[in-house]
């Protein structure tokens, strides 16, 4: 049976069909990602929840005259396949790809990119009074172009999106926001009232029609007073008649709501009513999160957490698919990076009942889920407000506790400021856990903890570390709890490298400021941070193989640099090769090359070679195919030595 979505290549498709075809390419929508997002991965939930808004909002407006802001964009499928990239949803998060996130390079209909929360409304009310200023400019030609925001699935606990609110509503910005509900149970209004007081907030001649009548009465002898009195009180009445939109109408905001998301037809007169107001509208939307999927929609909130991704190959035919069996023989993978931070943490609880974890609405993440349920009054989520999370931990720190907050390298960046005025100025006892460290892989250049290095290395009063393995990673969390002062660890996603963790004895307090050698060797030093230490003993096999023995170290701290050990390395090699997954522009080999001048390292003839991110974002896909494009993988950084050192290496040092 040929499905109506088969001829839906661009919105415009979907102007001249009926609601209820509409509702049926809903469906086929939702079919779409069930069948294609469940073989090859990808965000999942969300996007079975979204099918009817974005059928409803299309089958409305005119994309991409009209905007329509996907917030973090991992609810957007349903739009990029009406948006003529159905027959690429195969391709999405995959190198080469279609992009997980909106994307403006991708799309004319993706009208911001995004990959960070809370950040929609904000666009919003931008583009709205662009265009405002540009109708101005204009000489009475209308600037055609509505402007609609879809927001939710844990966004609006961003502070941002509340700033942007603040500001759309003093402005009386004529935007409209879909506020996408899908974390909790809301009975609709219902009844002739609540109509009725819905359909007088968004009619634009009744609005300021009363405006013009409570000015003209709070004029008048002996009856402005008793205006101004009652007036506010009855308004405030109007209000409680719908609580849901208190708060929005406090803002200066009409509220429309609760509407069934669901249903195509109710959206688009919710909608219509909402693009006639001349004032910002929000629309509050109740969907359901996994919507035609039975585990995410049966499974309450753990179901639609469980569902929030879907992994390669998790469905079949629909449904889950079968477990498969594990075999009893084959070794044990090794723990990945965040479960052994959070089982650490609960131990490091346990030992010093000072200690508490905090996470910006990424518990399972970053693994204080474990915390969560080990030590419950010992961990905290904030929601996705980073900003709060630092300033939640700068308050701990101040009443003598031991706070470690653990954000994604990406999204500490959303908290810059209260790094610098609020931890470090203030010399906090607060350790940052910076998970996905390096390329995060098919999330792409939006979620790459690149930056991280180079944006703390240089503020004062405080410690950069970073483990070479698991072990590593216990032995750091303990030395940043017991240090006196601001202590920032990455590391990266995915499975350790299988060495042993601290056994009975527990982990160690590491010297601040002291590396390591692992291998001893001439000529060239390989001096690796973090997961370039990995990257460089890959390396020196290689120009072992070559005929070079190449010296290997440790350097374990970013702030403060190991100067003694640089200065050995320099000394007794011609070459010093720094290797980091980082941005080289004011990352770890610049602190080494900095740190030397600044204690008078004598480099003689010894040369140095950075090796790190390159000056671009970097794309999506799978984590070996990015570390294969940017060049950072043992043979590449072989090569480069060999060609430094006038060396044959790898293919050309077997004569191919």
């Amino acid at each position: 049976m040929t499905r109506l979505l088969d001829r839906i290549d661009r919105p415009q498709d979907l102007h001249g069909l009926s609601e209820e075809q509409l509702q049926q390419v809903a469906q086929e929508v939702r079919e779409h990602i069930i069948d294609t997002v469940g073989e090859i991965g990808g965000h999942f939930g969300a996007n079975l929840g979204t099918c009817e808004i974005a059928v409803a909002l299309h089958s409305l407006l005119d994309s991409p005259t009209d905007k329509i802001l996907w917030d973090v964009g991992h609810q957007s499928y349903p739009h990029k396949i009406l948006t003529g990239r159905r027959d690429q949803l195969g391709t999405i998060r995959k190198y080469d790809g279609m992009a997980p996130f909106c994307s403006i390079h991708e799309s004319e209909h993706d009208i911001m990119g995004a990959g960070h929360a809370s950040t929609s409304i904000g666009y919003g009310v931008g583009l709205r009074e662009g265009m405002r200023i540009r109708e101005a400019n204009s000489n009475g030609a209308e600037v055609p172009g509505k402007v609609v925001a879809v927001i939710g699935d844990g966004s609006m606990t961003g502070g941002v999106a509340f700033e942007a609110a603040h500001q759309a509503g003093g402005l009386g910005t004529p935007l409209v926001v879909i506020l996408n509900d899908n974390g909790m149970s809301i009975s609709p209004n219902v009844g002739a009232l609540s109509r009725y007081f819905q359909g007088v907030r968004l009619h634009p001649k009744l609005w300021h029609g009363r405006e013009k009548v409570e000015e003209r009465l709070t004029d008048l002898p002996g009856v402005g007073g008793l205006v101004e009195n009652v007036g506010p009180k009855l308004k405030g009445s109007m209000k409680l008649l719908n609580s849901h939109g208190e708060l929005w109408e406090s803002l200066d905001w009409a509220y429309v709501g609760v509407v069934d998301g669901h249903d195509v037809a109710a959206l688009r007169v919710a909608l219509r009513q909402a693009f006639k107001a001349d004032r910002p509208v929000v629309v509050h939307v109740k969907t359901v999160k996994g919507k035609g999927f039975a585990p995410a929609e049966d499974g309450g909130l753990e179901g639609m957490e469980k569902w929030h991704a879907a992994k390669p190959g998790s469905i079949v035919h629909g449904a889950p698919a079968p477990k498969v069996a594990v075999d009893p023989d084959a070794p044990p993978k090794p723990p990945t990076y965040t479960q052994v931070f959070g089982e650490r943490m609960i131990e490091e609880v346990r030992a010093d009942r000072r200690v508490v974890g905090i996470t910006a609405a990424m518990n399972t993440g970053t693994g204080l889920n474990l915390l969560q349920v080990a030590e419950p009054d010992h961990y905290f989520d904030v929601g996705i407000a980073e900003q709060q999370a630092l300033l939640f931990a700068s308050g701990l720190a101040l009443e003598g506790l031991k706070p470690v907050a653990a954000i994604y390298s990406t999204f500490l960046q959303r908290a810059y400021d209260q790094i610098v005025h609020d931890v470090c100025l203030q010399e906090l006892d607060v350790v940052l856990a910076m998970d996905r460290a390096g390329l995060v892989g098919d999330d792409g250049p939006t979620h790459h903890g690149v930056f991280d290095i180079a944006y703390l290395r240089h503020l004062p009063n405080i410690v950069l570390a970073a483990p070479r393995d698991e072990s590593q990673l216990v032995h750091l969390l303990h030395t940043g709890i017991q240090h006196p002062g601001t202590f920032a660890l990455r590391y990266p996603r995915g499975e350790g490298t299988g060495v042993p963790l601290p056994g009975a004895e527990g982990p160690r307090v590491l010297p601040i400021g002291k590396g390591e050698v692992l291998r001893q060797g001439d000529r060239v030093a390989i001096l690796g941070y973090g997961s370039g230490v990995g990257v460089g003993l890959e390396a020196a096999a290689v120009l072992a193989e070559a005929g070079v023995e190449a010296t290997v170290a440790d350097a374990r701290w970013a702030k403060p640099i190991d100067v003694e050990l640089v200065r050995d390395l320099a000394q007794n090699h011609e070459l010093l090769v720094t290797v980091e997954e980082g941005v080289l522009q004011g990352g770890f080999g610049s602190a080494v090359w900095e740190a030397g001048d600044e204690h008078g390292v004598d480099w003689g003839s010894c040369r140095i070679l950075r090796v790190g991110m390159p000056d671009r974002y970097v794309t999506h896909g799978a984590p070996k195919l990015l570390h294969a494009e940017v060049g950072f993988t043992g043979a590449d950084v072989a090569a480069r030595i060999g060609v430094a050192l006038g060396v044959p290496v790898g293919a050309s040092a077997a004569g191919d």
